[in-house]
């Protein structure tokens, strides 16, 4: 059987040709640039993603973040203060004149102790002038004193002879009146003793009249030049507390503190002498921020440590004066209980627990609470931060309290938003 007859192909007519060296680069460039896109279109997406994410971009280590917490929030402040004594009085010069000390400073002294002597002459001799003319006023008021005795005595005399003489003239009445009866006298003899009972009732009303006002007269006499002896008293009395004060005495159990003159000095009124340090009673001055000054009050209970060891204290006073932003106030040891050998202007450590708020929403304090007023804070998302509203309430040294705009867990930065400028939403970088 005949086999059928095969198709020939092409095959036969084909040649190997040599490649091009142009044609061997072409895919190497085709990989470069494919390469190059890519690149483009990364850089191009990263370029489009932060636009998408902020209008700026922070490095991440020119700010702070913070976690929000839940958590019991004291508000306390920390201050260093320094030990004064609670009473040390300044002794001053009651009078102009020569100083003698008796003391030098440091010195330990009992309460009535002399300190120092002021020698004033004038002072002394005015006290003299005084206590003389005392002596005359006193002289001339017991003068007026038994003048007045004399008087209502002369007064009385009086009043007595005309009681007698009233009583004489009634007794005529009544004799002239039984023998007119009788018909042994007339009755012009019995008018007249008549009128000489009215001339007596007369005399009596008058020496009585006459008594009453010169017993007041004497009296007010008296009075008066006794008053000016008082008066006259209470001068010498003044003048004389100024010499006794001369003589500056310790008012308390103590110790010398600063002595502000020489020895012999000549110092003029009212200048400062010395002062004295009461050794057991010091409390502590502190400086508080002004804005917890509206917290501290009387009473507040407090903290110092001195040594590592902590003693119980007081406020005590709050200044209501604020000087460059701060506020002075004054810490008293709790019960006397003072840590031992304390000395003036020594520093110590104070705390001042002033509120405590259980389980409240919290987030580290930073200087985003003064921006704005603390209504707001950027919250961390990925690699941006959002600026959302917020709620803040009581702060202490090193929290605040977020009432509302805030979930614990969320995290905010507390520290650089000052570069924000107020943007909605922030790029941060190299977190």
């Amino acid at each position: 059987m005949d086999q059928p007859a095969r198709i020939r192909d092409t095959s036969g007519q084909d040649q190997v040709l040599a490649r091009p060296s142009g044609l061997r680069r072409l895919p190497k460039a085709w990989l470069l640039g494919g390469a190059a896109a890519l690149v483009l279109g990364l850089l191009a997406a990263w370029v489009i993603g932060g636009w998408a994410s902020g209008s700026s971009s922070f490095d991440a280590s020119r700010i702070r973040i913070a976690e929000v917490t839940r958590g019991d929030l004291v508000r306390d402040l920390s201050a260093d203060g320094r030990v004064i004594t609670a009473n040390s009085p300044t002794l001053y010069a009651i009078a102009g004149g020569t100083v003698t000390l008796k003391v030098v400073a440091g010195d330990v002294v009992e309460q009535g102790q002399e300190l120092a002597v002021i020698d004033s002459p004038e002072l002394r001799s005015r006290l003299v002038q005084e206590e003389s003319t005392l002596a005359s006023l006193q002289g001339e008021a017991n003068r007026a004193v038994l003048d007045a005795q004399l008087t209502r005595s002369d007064a009385q005399k009086l009043l007595d002879q005309a009681q007698i003489d009233h009583t004489a003239a009634q007794r005529d009445v009544e004799r002239y009146q039984r023998a007119f009866e009788g018909g042994a006298v007339s009755k012009n003899e019995y008018d007249r003793a008549l009128d000489g009972m009215k001339k007596a009732d007369l005399g009596l009303a008058a020496a009585r009249k006459d008594f009453s006002l010169q017993g007041e007269g004497a009296g007010i006499d008296a009075r008066n030049k006794r008053l000016l002896a008082e008066r006259q008293q209470a001068v010498v009395g003044e003048l004389r507390r100024q010499v006794e004060a001369l003589t500056l005495r310790a008012p308390f159990d103590g110790q010398v503190g600063q002595v502000q003159i020489a020895q012999g000095t000549n110092v003029a009124v009212n200048a400062p002498i010395l002062s004295v340090v009461d050794l057991s009673m010091f409390e502590v001055e502190i400086r508080v921020p002004e804005s917890f000054a509206r917290d501290l009050a009387i009473g507040v209970p407090a903290q110092v440590t001195s040594s590592g060891n902590r003693y119980a204290a007081l406020v005590s006073a709050v200044s209501p004066e604020v000087v460059n932003g701060e506020v002075t106030a004054r810490l008293r040891f709790d019960d006397g209980q003072q840590p031992p050998n304390l000395r003036q202007n020594q520093r110590l450590s104070a705390r001042i627990v002033l509120d405590t708020r259980e389980d409240v929403l919290m987030v580290e304090r930073g200087p985003f609470l003064e921006q704005d007023g603390g209504r707001f804070a950027w919250v961390v998302d990925g690699s941006s931060a959002v600026r959302r509203p917020i709620q803040a309430g009581a702060a202490s040294l090193n929290a605040v309290e977020i009432v509302s705009g805030l979930e614990a867990g969320e995290r905010i930065v507390v520290s650089g938003t000052d570069q924000f400028a107020n943007a909605d939403r922030v790029r941060i970088s190299g977190q």
